[in-house]
């Protein structure tokens, strides 16, 4: 029985922040609209991008969905490599492998940009399994990743499984398909947030997340 790490991308193993804010600007530039300071565009790293236009940025169904085509043509050429890998990741991530642990990515980003983000940064090879969203929105949410992501692992003959990642969201969709999450401090989500939302514990480095699961399997939870 394997224990598995599903990691999330954006604000846990790389800061996304450059690439997504010029792809919102670019999205709001072909729209017409006024754009938010930069900063206020931050509370973007982690949610799906559909319900974050309207929720933050008050657009309709239907402008939303444009936003996300007009952000697509930014981020998918020059975008999603305005990004840069958190320090102490890969080594994080080798000693976890080290271990026994098997790291897996689970983001609300489609699939296709992760790997291709994943394999820019020559870490796709860290990972037993990268699931993201679909490009056509029918696999969008963190508890859809998860469960997609149990699904292909379901060969592996059962585990313990562990989330982690750096919002509420990463937290909210863990809970809903029955596992425990660790919450990342050096990301975009506020210890207060990760509290909140019900996260197991916390970790302030990468460095960290060995010594932690190493001290607490616990928070591995079987399926």
């Amino acid at each position: 029985m394997a224990d598995y790490l599903f990691f999330d991308l954006d604000g846990t193993l790389t800061d996304p922040f450059e690439g997504i804010s010029n792809s919102i600007l670019h999205a709001l530039d072909r729209m017409g609209r006024d754009k938010p300071d930069r900063a206020f565009l931050r509370r973007f790293i982690g949610p799906p991008l559909v319900p974050a236009f309207r929720e933050f940025l008050g657009m309709t169904a239907e402008e939303a969905q444009d936003a996300l085509r007009y952000y697509r043509e930014y981020f998918s050429v020059t975008g999603l490599f305005e990004n840069a890998v958190y320090p102490g990741i890969p080594e994080a991530l080798r000693s976890l492998r080290e271990s026994g642990f098997v790291p897996c990515v689970a983001t609300s980003k489609p699939e296709p940009f992760a790997r291709r983000i994943l394999a820019h940064f020559n870490l796709d090879g860290c990972f037993a399994e990268i699931c993201g969203a679909t490009l056509d929105g029918v696999r969008g949410t963190k508890a859809e990743v998860i469960r997609e992501l149990l699904r292909r692992l379901s060969g592996d003959g059962g585990g313990r499984y562990l989330m982690i990642g750096d919002r509420r969201h990463d937290a909210e969709g863990a809970r809903e398909t029955g596992l425990s999450t660790v919450g990342v401090l050096w990301g975009y989500g506020s210890r207060e947030e990760l509290t909140e939302a019900g996260c197991a514990a916390l970790a302030e480095r990468p460095e960290d997340l060995p010594r932690l699961l190493d001290a607490r399997p616990e928070l591995l939870l079987p399926r």
